[in-house]
């Protein structure tokens, strides 16, 4: 497996992915099944398909800001338009002809996607293994937060769990990811 592929759990017509909030947008989500004020849409949000990730990424749902863990499935066509309408965070001269076109991209693009190291359940890094952060802003957003959510799940409790070690490996949602079926046209995005 490549070190940059997208690891999802995702199924024909859905891929999931984590967000981490406080209760006053969390709570209003997960009630109306989509993402409401006071959810900003003017602001970029990013989009995890690892688990592992999350967890780090919102120490175990214990971060300011970050108690709430969402599972969130979004239509796989939303998905594949959101890395269509992307660049990456940072030039890579075997992607971009120039500094310049990427700086035009990033001015024009509505998306980013940028790769870190892949966390396990302990979160600690796994080597040779990178995680996908997927920015969405201007009109990404509105699609994501009005069109593309399928389902939001509150996946706190599974979290805090695995902090606990209540649970772990092959219990967690981790064991289920596998790497997404990228088109062709977007494998680039695996280039970071």
């Amino acid at each position: 497996m490549p070190e940059n592929s997208v690891r999802a759990i995702f199924d024909d017509k859905t891929i999931r992915v984590y967000q981490a909030y406080r209760a006053d947008i969390a709570l209003p989500a997960l009630a109306a099944g989509r993402f409401v004020p006071p959810f900003k849409m003017d602001r970029m949000t990013w989009i995890k398909p690892s688990f592992g990730w999350m967890m780090y990424r919102s120490g175990y749902a214990s971060k300011p800001g970050q108690e709430f863990v969402l599972g969130i499935d979004i239509t796989r066509d939303g998905f594949e338009w959101a890395l269509a309408h992307a660049t990456l965070s940072s030039f890579k001269p075997s992607v971009h002809p120039s500094y310049e076109v990427w700086k035009a991209d990033i001015e024009s693009k509505p998306v980013r996607v940028q790769w870190d190291p892949e966390r396990d359940w302990k979160l600690q890094p796994i080597r040779g293994v990178r995680a996908v952060q997927i920015g969405l802003s201007r009109e990404a957003i509105k699609y994501y937060a009005r069109d593309w959510i399928v389902k939001i799940e509150d996946v706190t409790p599974l979290v805090k769990k695995a902090s606990q070690a209540i649970i772990m490996p092959p219990d967690l949602p981790s064991a289920l990811e596998r790497p997404y079926p990228l088109p062709a046209d977007l494998a680039y995005i695996c280039c970071d």
